[in-house]
């Protein structure tokens, strides 16, 4: 039987580190490195970038949009990229924030997290923006599978704010009432739960408490989007267990030497050993 997510997680970040390395192929960055922008650019970035970033990471996350812009090639570019990504020895984190109701959501479980799913990744990021119960159907199937899903909690771009920052009737933020939601679902695992949440590194720090998530924590903005490492630490503290912050642009930029690559997500890892150190 497949282990549980959570506990993958946490043996390949005490491995590898903390960082999720991310793999975007903007047009930007394909054409930086030299590369055609059409279906053969992509698949020389992104895959050179899953070999690279895939021996040195613990969590690689593809933005799944930078490839379906390609249509059905990119689409099986992305196939690749996750099983490159698995041969080199990291976890795969699809960046594809799917969120719907019924058989709608069962396809997309079906499609990235479900047992036999057709992109063979460990993890998914969903929105709950259509109800937190939703996606009770994707937790259970993705936990029956050994895999794990990153819920839209507290995103830091400006549209977010009216929305996730709005109170409900027991004062809550709609913010925090998904932290709580998907704390539920983690109850009592060890070392962490399945369930995570994506709150972004740039928010103003007390804006949700994670305290009690017992789950994973991704963190989109450290790096490029401006969030250093003294900006984790006011946003999550000292050592919260399952932080992950992720970089892309930062890290791509370095391409398309796979050797810089690789140097460079380590460099990082350094960096951010002390977030981990503090918490154990």
């Amino acid at each position: 039987m497949t282990a549980r997510f959570g506990a993958r997680l946490a043996e390949a970040v005490a491995a590898r580190g903390p960082l999720c390395a991310g793999i975007d192929p903007h047009p930007g960055l394909i054409e930086s490195w030299g590369l055609p922008l059409d279906s053969s650019g992509l698949e020389r970035f992104a895959l050179s970038a899953a070999e690279a970033l895939g021996e040195v990471a613990a969590i690689v996350k593809p933005q799944s949009a930078f490839f379906e812009a390609f249509g059905s090639a990119g689409v099986a570019v992305l196939e690749r990229v996750v099983d490159v990504a698995h041969d080199a020895g990291a976890l795969v984190l699809l960046d594809v924030k799917r969120g719907d109701i019924g058989s709608t959501m069962a396809a997309y479980t079906a499609a990235y997290v479900a047992e036999k799913a057709a992109f063979t990744a460990d993890a998914a990021t969903v929105s709950p923006y259509l109800g937190f119960g939703a996606l009770d159907a994707a937790v259970a199937a993705a936990r029956e599978a050994g895999n794990g899903l990153f819920v839209l909690a507290r995103t830091s771009n400006p549209e977010a704010n009216a929305l996730q920052r709005a109170r409900l009737e027991d004062g809550r933020t709609v913010a925090q009432s998904v932290v709580d939601a998907a704390a539920d679902h983690n109850a009592g695992a060890e070392p962490y739960g399945d369930v995570g949440v994506v709150v972004g590194a740039t928010v103003a720090p007390g804006e949700v408490d994670l305290s009690q998530l017992n789950g994973p924590v991704l963190a989109p903005g450290f790096g490029a989007q401006g969030a250093t490492e003294a900006d984790l630490r006011a946003v999550f503290g000292e050592g919260l267990p399952g932080l992950l912050p992720a970089s892309s642009r930062d890290l791509l930029r370095h391409g398309p030497d796979t050797g810089a690559l690789r140097r460079a997500a380590q460099e990082v890892n350094g960096r951010l050993a002390g977030l981990r150190e503090k918490g154990q």
